[in-house]
């Protein structure tokens, strides 16, 4: 069996669109990193950006579940002696509603250069609506 290397202009990239209401926040954003990275695809090459653009609606509308809305917490540092800052999910899903969505896609994305790359193939909206009608995005069900 011979071994195929990827061209970039041989890659085809196709948009999907997900609906994110009712569904579950990890297992959704699991199964967006693997169209984003690719890996549904033949041509998967984990070096090469071979994955497809995803546009996420509802994503205020996501379930989560257990005591997670009261118990998760989400730590940032301003990098100053004293500067940790933690606020709980609930809290977040109030004043940013795709917070959660974005922080669980982008960590299980590769980190590096690669990762930052394809986190921009990504967007998500809280609302039904979205901006990307002319890129004819396919229902992408889960």
């Amino acid at each position: 069996m011979k071994t195929i290397f990827v061209k970039p202009k041989d890659v085809e990239r196709k948009w999907w669109l997900v609906d994110a209401q009712g569904k579950t926040l990890g297992r959704l954003a699991s199964r967006i990193a693997i169209v984003l990275r690719g890996k549904h695809k033949p041509i998967y090459s984990p070096h090469m950006e071979t994955g497809d653009f995803v546009v996420v609606v509802n994503a205020e509308k996501v379930k989560i579940t257990g005591n997670k809305r009261e118990q998760k917490v989400y730590h940032r540092h301003s990098g100053y002696p004293g500067g940790l800052k933690t606020e709980v999910l609930g809290k977040i899903m109030t004043t940013k509603p795709t917070f959660a969505l974005e922080h669980a896609i982008k960590g299980m994305l590769p980190s590096g250069k690669m990762g930052r790359k394809i986190f921009k193939n990504v967007k998500i909206y809280a609302g039904p609506e979205h901006p990307h009608e002319a890129q004819k995005p396919e229902k992408l069900e889960f």
